[in-house]
């Protein structure tokens, strides 16, 4: 045999094994599709806030200014679940859409007297207390696949939420005192960030952790009365929003 038809013969033989060798190699798996719905739970923490205002026109006769602002903290766990639909757009691109139902023990109080000499000493003592019976929302993602198993997202959209105001006004001037309360369903808006991974996919299904942050706007709660001892009007309002930082776990179904 030749040199040269030694060297060909060799170059066929070693291209009958590569060929061989990829035959008897298993199939890579095809890359992971996030398209496909999901549910899910989630538990984390807030810190919310209520502004509130009260207004006593009756207070000026006291010699005391007739509006007061507070400020009440409204932090405390949060819980509940998720569920979605996720569209994988390209290599690159994930887009969803989100409903979760949250309860919360969230719930903030303010206490301050106000003090006037006004025939004598008198005093005005005034709680104020604001809370978050339960929240949800709606919410739209779009994200970034930094991998085939993790992406980065925002998400935004429709809050919907219970909240309660109310307060107690103590006046010493003539030994009395009255309350007040609200509670509404509120709709508001929400939005944030978040990140989401695979788990490895075990007997139970394809599952996956996430983390999130959300700001959450449920709006006003407002009510008005009469101050039962110079029988004139009052008012007051309460703002509440939340920041919640939470982590989940969805089960998936593509």
């Amino acid at each position: 045999m030749t040199g040269k038809s030694y060297l060909l013969a060799t170059v066929a033989a070693f291209g009958l094994l590569g060929a061989s060798q990829a035959e008897a190699a298993p199939p890579s798996p095809p890359p992971y599709s996030w398209t496909g719905w999901y549910f899910g739970g989630n538990a984390g923490y807030s810190w919310g806030r209520a502004d509130s205002s009260y207004v006593d026109t009756a207070f000026a006769s006291l010699g005391l200014p007739i509006s007061y602002l507070s400020t009440e903290a409204l932090n405390g766990p949060v819980w509940g679940g998720q569920a979605g639909y996720n569209w994988q757009i390209d290599n690159w691109t994930v887009i969803g859409l989100e409903a979760d139902f949250q309860g919360t023990g969230e719930k903030g109080t303010t206490t301050f007297a106000l003090v006037s000499d006004c025939e004598g000493v008198c005093s005005i003592h005034h709680t104020q207390s604001e809370k978050i019976s339960w929240f949800g929302t709606v919410r739209g993602r779009f994200g970034y696949l930094l991998n085939s198993v993790l992406w980065t997202y925002a998400t935004a959209g429709l809050a919907y939420g219970r909240i309660t105001g109310s307060g107690t006004v103590a006046d010493s001037n003539c030994a009395c005192s009255w309350s007040y309360s609200k509670s509404s369903t509120n709709v508001g808006v929400a939005a944030g960030f978040g990140m989401e991974g695979l788990l490895p996919t075990s007997s139970f299904g394809k599952w996956s952790w996430k983390v999130e942050y959300l700001y959450v706007n449920l709006g006003w709660v407002s009510g008005t009365g009469i101050n039962p001892d110079f029988q004139t009007p009052y008012s007051w309002s309460a703002r509440v929003t939340d920041n919640i930082v939470r982590a989940g776990l969805n089960l998936h179904f593509p």
